[in-house]
């Protein structure tokens, strides 16, 4: 199915930021997009792609995987997904997919409307619902609203910034997650910003010694 551009680069943000959290968590975790995900071995077509989904434990082959079969050993139900509205299919984001999360054995679902696209004949639009399987295995919605909303999953807490979603370890946004890419920059300014203060350090211990040879010659 097309997809459109911004549509596209909230998706990929969310895997960037999902796949380098994963990348040190020291477990096997892998961070899919638009995996085919079926559950009825006797009819294959039937299922659903999650825009995003975790991989908790992924299967031994999922390099080379084409779809998540969970009739097959070693294929678990992704414990979270993500779905990000879009403007040509608004609705089947608010209504019907929840169903068949619940039927995989989805933990958690969070369902993104960065554009504001939900029909207000079905509550919308609203930036975050969470949907999240309870004690008594009923799959509920748990939070519609602006943000910022904890995910249990990830224990952490998710919010919107710049038409992205941000994820934080603290509700104010101040421990926020970064990707691999975020992470290199912010270390090279941090880099940077060291070899800057060393640099002023010099200049001042350079700047007080000429001081103190000048008060000296002075004195003699």
């Amino acid at each position: 199915m097309p997809e459109s551009i911004p549509h596209s680069s909230s998706t990929q943000h969310i895997v960037a930021l999902l796949s380098f959290w994963a990348s040190s968590a020291g477990r096997p975790l892998f961070v899919a997009r638009n995996l085919a995900v079926r559950w009825l071995e006797a009819r294959p077509a039937v299922g659903i792609d999650p825009d995003v989904c975790l991989l908790d434990p992924p299967p031994p082959e999922v390099e080379s995987l084409s779809s998540l079969c969970l009739w097959k050993a070693g294929h678990l139900a992704p414990p979270l997904a993500f779905e990000v509205v879009s403007q040509s299919h608004p609705y089947k984001d608010y209504v019907g997919i929840q169903e068949r999360y619940a039927t995989i054995g989805t933990r958690e679902l969070v369902v993104f409307d960065p554009l504001l696209q939900g029909p207000k004949s079905l509550g919308g639009p609203v930036l975050f619902q969470l949907w999240r399987r309870a004690a008594d295995d009923l799959f509920e919605r748990m939070y519609s609203g602006p943000g910022p909303v904890f995910c249990e999953t990830l224990e952490a807490w998710l919010a919107e910034e710049g038409g992205l979603l941000r994820i934080s370890r603290d509700r104010a946004g101040h421990e926020r997650w970064l990707t691999e890419q975020e992470y290199e920059r912010a270390e090279k300014e941090r880099e940077r910003a060291e070899k800057e203060r060393e640099r002023a350090a010099r200049i001042d211990v350079e700047q007080r010694l000429r001081a103190l040879e000048a008060t000296l010659q002075e004195r003699s």
